[in-house]
């Protein structure tokens, strides 16, 4: 397992097109195993998430996100695909559902691209980008 510094930033675009945006920057894990890239960091504050771990599994063509912790997600990432998951909370839980626009990743950056559906409505459409740099 190897340190890495990892860049997280977010954009979410809704009907209005107003557009929020999130960035934080903070230091993890990574770990490659059988052409899968595990990249692990804690959420913080900013996100809205502390207490939370997340995960993401770097496979050929997909990727799959876990939240663990203060908040629990599951979500998967490949173009076309439409995963629907259940956001868990400290004040409930929503279903959710992220359909693929695009994903592109290399061994150093991921770039996804997705639709996101709250109980079956339409909210957003988001990007997430994370950089994935070898701490020196």
């Amino acid at each position: 397992m190897r340190k890495v510094v990892v860049t997280v930033v977010g954009t979410q675009t809704d009907a209005a097109g107003e557009e929020s945006r999130i960035e934080f920057v903070t230091v993890g894990s990574r770990q490659d195993r059988d052409g899968v890239s595990y990249i692990t960091y804690r959420e913080s504050e900013i996100t809205g998430m502390e207490g939370t771990t997340t995960l993401l599994k770097l496979y050929p063509g997909r990727l799959t996100l876990v939240r663990m912790g203060a908040v629990e997600l599951k979500q998967e990432f490949a173009p076309g695909l439409k995963s629907h998951g259940t956001y868990i909370t400290p004040y409930g839980s929503l279903k959710m559902a992220v359909s693929t626009r695009h994903l592109d990743m290399t061994t150093a950056a991921v770039t996804a691209g997705y639709d996101l559906e709250i109980d079956g409505r339409w909210q957003s459409y988001n990007t997430l980008s994370v950089e994935i740099r070898e701490e020196e």
